[in-house]
């Protein structure tokens, strides 16, 4: 399983992504959290963060402060391992 993240935004519109390729289930698990929670509500803050997160050919969108726990787990775990 590829997943990819993208992060957008903030204060300096800095642009960050990483990717990982993983064959573990708790990160499997993790990622099809994400996939089912679908797209989050778009309306983020001003000088939020934009993420989009994209598991094999599957991709959703999310803002800060309004990530799921799934969806802030994950971001944090592949901007980390994919760096």
């Amino acid at each position: 399983m590829r997943i990819r993240v993208r992060r957008t935004g903030g204060f300096a519109g800095i642009e960050r992504s990483a990717e990982v390729v993983v064959s573990d289930p708790e990160w499997e698990s993790l990622a099809a959290t994400v996939l089912a929670e679908g797209d989050g509500e778009v309306k983020g803050v001003p000088d939020g963060f934009s993420y989009e997160i994209t598991v094999d050919d599957r991709t959703v969108r999310c803002r800060d402060p309004r990530l799921t726990d799934a969806q802030r787990t994950l971001v944090t775990r592949v901007l980390k391992e994919g760096a």
